[in-house]
């Protein structure tokens, strides 16, 4: 019984990560062979479908997406740390290893920031 809690946690985990995609690669094929059923009828494909298929492409991201990404990374980095500094009231040895945590979305963050002067999509909008 107590194997089943951390096999639960992962397997949610997993599930959260991967059933989205899942369902969107289903919805996807769902519709293209529909348009492809309708083209072997010799039906003609309206202008709505079209736009369905190509609403959800990803655009590029633009240096104001890439600058707000970084600083709410650098934000939740910085929010670990302090969390961390918060709990060494009660157990001195957990601010280290918590700064250690926070760094990782720190430098994560910056790496965003650093990107979004280099983007060459600089004047698009989100």
């Amino acid at each position: 019984m107590e194997m089943l809690i951390p096999i639960a946690f992962f397997a949610m985990i997993a599930a959260i990560c991967i059933v989205p995609g899942w369902l969107k690669s289903r919805e996807r094929s769902e519709m293209q062979n529909t348009l492809r059923a309708a083209i072997d009828k010799g039906q003609p494909m309206p202008p709505e479908v079209i736009d369905a298929l190509t609403k959800n492409v990803k655009q590029p991201s633009s240096a104001l997406s890439d600058l707000r990404t970084g600083v709410i990374w650098i934000a939740i980095g910085i929010g670990i740390g302090v969390f961390g500094y918060f709990v060494s009231y009660e157990a001195d040895e957990a601010f280290r290893p918590m700064l250690g945590i926070g760094a990782i979305p720190v430098i994560i963050g910056a790496t965003f920031v650093i990107l979004s002067f280099f983007n060459p999509n600089k004047g698009k909008p989100v």
